[in-house]
């Protein structure tokens, strides 16, 4: 009765997204469990290398926490915590003193004020709110025919969209940061930059895939209602 509950050919519009989004997923995973074989010749872990990097940048209020599950990195704005996975807190793989460095990058860019980290802080309650409402709402719209809905499903997933675009910048940077960082303070050498450069680009691809992703979604929700042309009821 209600065939995009199901499949209908607007679903096509995804797949691009969908093959690229797959082949990040495959490309991290196999990239990082590659270089976490590879020691890095200074000997840091994870945790020191992040220590360090927080200690040259003159940042003393974040505190560096292991966390559990793979790839579970990240760096909370909110209570100022660098939380590492296992194997980046301890292991001393390029893979890990990549991983740890672009988080600390991220702890940098929140110290410094960055930009785009400041937009997409900003961004987050109305992304929120459009990654878990825009579809519902759209889809009623649809069903019983509303333009207000669709037109409101649709502005909540173009927040959603903008804050896939802004999230680009602020991981591109971290990694630049974490790569200088890394560099700099000869927590790996010239010859060993590749490999980390290599983890942390596989990285920033599953970002590129998130945005092709919504954006598609997006395309595809306008054909839907008919602002591409008519639409088939």
């Amino acid at each position: 009765m209600f065939p995009f509950l199901f499949f209908e050919p607007t679903m096509l519009i995804l797949i691009p997204g969908l093959i690229l989004a797959m082949y990040a997923q495959f490309k991290v995973k196999s990239t990082f469990a590659r270089y976490l074989r590879v020691k890095a010749a200074s000997g840091y872990t994870g945790a020191q290398v992040a220590k360090k990097l927080l200690e040259e940048a003159r940042i003393h209020d974040v505190t560096i926490e292991q966390t559990g599950g793979h790839l579970s990195d990240h760096y909370d704005p909110r209570k100022k915590v660098l939380r590492l996975s296992q194997e980046v807190y301890n292991g001393s793989s390029l893979a890990s003193l990549g991983v740890a460095a672009h988080e600390t990058g991220h702890a940098m860019q929140h110290h410094n004020g960055y930009l785009p980290l400041n937009i997409r802080a900003n961004l987050v309650p109305v992304a929120q709110i459009g990654s878990t409402a825009a579809f519902p709402i759209f889809f009623i719209g649809l069903i019983f025919q509303t333009g207000w809905l669709l037109t409101a499903g649709i502005y909540l997933f173009t927040a959603v969209v903008l804050f896939q675009i802004v999230t680009l910048p602020v991981e591109f940077n971290a990694s630049s940061r974490a790569l200088a960082g890394l560099e700099r303070g000869g927590y790996i050498s010239a010859g060993e930059a590749g490999g980390a450069k290599k983890v942390l680009n596989a990285a920033a691809l599953t970002y590129v895939a998130a945005v092709l992703m919504s954006l598609l979604q997006l395309v595809r929700l306008l054909v839907l209602s008919g602002m591409f042309g008519n639409r088939d009821d």
